[in-house]
């Protein structure tokens, strides 16, 4: 999907206007699809595995990035810190190939995917990627059995993978105009129709919102820019020192679901940008100009700076500080115990099957 059409249809999934009415009759098209599906796995004609681990699916019912990633970060260090022995799994959006591997820190980005390499180098958990989440999980768990809990990044709508608890993030969008692609953004009907009928909150589901302007009841977590850019060779870089008389001009590069929120922060930190170039997200840099690099000191995502450095080595990466609101950790923290006692207690445990 080129960028244009990319955002005429992003646009039009914020209101029911006449692009998305157009488009309406073909959601009833996916919504019987998505129901359908959903029953096959719910009546058994679909197999559904489980491994010994806890898994836990952080993911989203909108098109498109709304901080998953850094979500997934942050519940492995939060976890980490407290003694569990964290894995997480992927399906590698992006990649080269469809096989099941572990993601080493000195992976490449067609190999094991950007995200995924990026998890594996901020929080030096296991990281699997698979074409199946269910093949991931089972590998993460042969290669580290102690495992006790995997995180599966992105997913929330593949159920071949048993979950013991899902989270479902959400940007400013919300969930949009409420229809299903492709008249909206929505994945799956929200609320849950199972949900809508008992008027009640899911025990096993939390909503946690990254954007400034929560559309609704959940968690919250609060985004910001690092104090400091990194290079390829490791050394940080105060932002006051980006803007120093004799330097050259910034150009910022964002290849993620949502540029103008990398664009936005930078601005907001008081960043002077010349130009800014936004991108597809996951975009491969290969055909990314030398003479862009030449002319300007170039800034980049976390996620993007593993793809940007091989042809643009002088470039710069800022991280993204993900902080979730206390109250978040401790409903987590609740369920995750729960959830953990009762896996304890069970006589027979899951298998992987």
């Amino acid at each position: 999907m080129n960028g244009t059409w990319r955002q005429t249809l992003e646009s039009a999934w914020l209101s029911r206007g006449l692009i998305a009415k157009l488009l309406y009759p073909i959601s009833l098209f996916f919504r019987a699809m998505v129901w359908a599906r959903r029953q096959l796995f719910a009546f058994g004609l679909l197999p559904t595995g489980r491994v010994e681990a806890l898994v836990i699916v952080v993911g989203n019912v909108v098109a498109g990035g709304a901080g998953k990633t850094p979500t997934v970060m942050a519940l492995v260090q939060h976890l980490q810190a407290q003694g569990y022995r964290v894995g997480v799994i992927s399906r590698g959006y992006g990649r080269a190939g469809t096989a099941c591997t572990e993601v080493m820190p000195e992976s490449s980005p067609q190999d094991a995917g950007d995200e995924p390499l990026l998890i594996r180098r901020t929080t030096l958990a296991p990281v699997f990627v698979g074409h199946t989440r269910m093949e991931a999980a089972a590998a993460l768990m042969e290669r580290y059995p102690s495992t006790q809990i995997i995180i599966c990044d992105d997913g929330l709508q593949h159920y071949g993978l048993y979950r013991d608890l899902e989270l479902c993030v959400f940007d400013d969008r919300g969930v949009g105009n409420g229809w299903l692609m492709p008249a909206g953004p929505l994945r799956e009907l929200w609320p849950r129709q199972a949900l809508r009928q008992a008027g009640q909150d899911d025990e096993r589901l939390l909503i946690l919102h990254t954007g400034d302007r929560p559309a609704f009841v959940g968690f919250t977590a609060q985004r910001s820019l690092a104090l400091y850019a990194r290079g390829r060779d490791g050394k940080s870089i105060p932002l006051p020192a980006l803007c120093a008389p004799g330097t050259k001009p910034l150009l910022a590069v964002a290849g993620i679901a949502q540029p103008e929120a990398f664009f936005s922060m930078l601005r907001a930190c008081k960043v002077p940008l010349a130009e800014t170039m936004g991108l597809p997200d996951h975009y491969d840099f290969n055909s990314f100009s030398p003479s862009i690099h030449e002319r300007y000191s170039i800034i980049c995502t976390e996620k993007d700076a593993a793809k940007l450095w091989p042809v643009a080595p002088e470039a710069l990466a800022i991280a993204l500080v993900f902080v979730p609101e206390p109250a978040f950790f401790t409903a987590f923290d609740a369920r995750v115990t729960g959830l953990m006692a009762a896996k304890l207690s069970s006589t027979h445990g899951h298998k992987t099957t």
